[in-house]
């Protein structure tokens, strides 16, 4: 008697964590779960990559400096620099007008009209 109801208890066990072990899988497996994983995979991978950049960056500084101090240059340093002016700040202003008198024709090619 104890056999079968250790038996059966077992087995009993066996198939509820076997039907929740599915069933999270199958919650993972749903479309919004993997673009919720995607997306924080691409997060993740974004600000490892911003991380490298600015380890990048300061190396680029710190090996300026030291060539500058080799060959014997007062070059301001990296950060004292100003950045140039945006160029493409003129042709996203919608007042902006063109420079040039004469117009080139455009030709417009979808490619969705070779199919």
């Amino acid at each position: 008697m104890f056999r079968r109801t250790f038996w059966f208890t077992a087995g009993a066990a066996a198939g509820v964590w076997a039907t929740t072990k599915v069933n999270r899988k199958l919650k993972q497996l749903t479309p919004e779960s993997l673009a919720a994983q995607a997306a924080n995979k691409a997060i993740e991978t974004g600000h490892r990559l911003k991380d490298f950049a600015l380890d990048v960056r300061a190396g680029m500084v710190q090996r300026e400096a030291e060539l500058g101090e080799a060959l014997g240059l007062d070059a301001p340093a990296a950060e004292d620099r100003e950045l140039p002016a945006p160029r493409r700040r003129a042709a996203l202003d919608p007042t902006a007008r063109p420079t040039t008198t004469h117009s080139i024709p455009t030709i417009t090619y979808n490619r969705n009209e070779d199919h």
